[in-house]
């Protein structure tokens, strides 16, 4: 991932990029707001959001030296960059959704229908609409068949196979069971002492920043709007801030200005 050492940059700068690259990204997302969406638009406006919102939710994870939790939800992230990519190299975004949406309700189905369960007492989230009974009744005759991306084989496929082998392969560790799990956290609770020399756990912090900007292009290069080179220009900005060779915050203030004064970011 990243090539930082991550032991020189001060957890104060990670925080303070994340805080600007999270208020960039909801200029983005008013963007998308003003416009009609069709269903790409759509997947790709809520798989930013989500990057958004992984992305707070490692660092708050590591601020309470969660740092296995924060692997798990990196890895989570990296599949939303391996799914946007797929489903723009596979034209999928229709076929994505509807695949979606009957999975979901199949599994909400599942639950009303266990005879474990008394389907008046469930809550809104096991509930349908009529509308949604209608389209599942539909979907049903023609099941939509789609598969997940494979994560290595996508990977690969962006001419960046380390995004697997050190990404989401290396953070798989933490999300299935191991003999050590909660060993670190043994002592973080405890405050035994001497506690072991654990390796520092910041190049989370630094591939998180790297994979959401990553997240963000994608989505944008996957979508049907024309954005300006300003925007283009900040993410490369984020990204080589993470290895001090730039500096964001003078696109930033541009994209900011825009904004106010609301000049359109993109456009069909």
């Amino acid at each position: 991932m990243s090539q930082l050492n991550s032991e020189d940059y001060p957890d104060s700068e990670y925080q303070e990029t994340l805080e600007y690259l999270s208020i960039f990204t909801g200029i983005l997302l008013f963007e998308f707001a003003r416009e009609q969406l069709d269903v790409r638009e759509t997947v790709i406006r809520n798989f930013i959001s989500r990057a958004d919102s992984m992305s707070k939710s490692i660092f708050q994870l590591w601020s309470m030296k969660n740092y296995h939790d924060c692997w798990i939800l990196f890895r989570c992230l990296l599949e939303r960059l391996f799914h946007l990519h797929h489903l723009n190299t596979q034209n999928e975004f229709e076929l994505f959704e509807e695949w979606s949406f009957f999975q979901q309700q199949s599994y909400i189905n599942k639950v009303r229908s266990s005879p474990e369960f008394d389907s008046k007492t469930l809550g809104k989230e096991f509930s349908l609409s009529e509308e949604d009974k209608k389209r599942v009744k539909e979907l049903a005759q023609n099941p939509p068949k789609w598969q997940r991306p494979n994560a290595e084989k996508v990977a690969k496929a962006l001419d960046m196979r380390f995004l697997y082998t050190v990404g989401y392969d290396f953070a798989s560790t933490h999300v299935h069971p191991m003999a050590s799990d909660g060993f670190e956290d043994f002592f973080n609770i405890t405050g035994v002492e001497p506690a072991p020399n654990f390796p520092n756990q910041k190049l989370v912090l630094s591939n998180t920043l790297l994979v959401y900007t990553m997240v963000i292009q994608e989505g944008l290069d996957s979508g049907n709007f024309q954005w300006g080179a300003v925007i283009y220009d900040l993410l490369g900005d984020f990204r080589n801030s993470l290895k001090r060779q730039a500096d964001y915050k003078p696109n930033f203030l541009k994209v900011v200005k825009l904004s106010e004064e609301k000049i359109p970011l993109c456009k069909r």
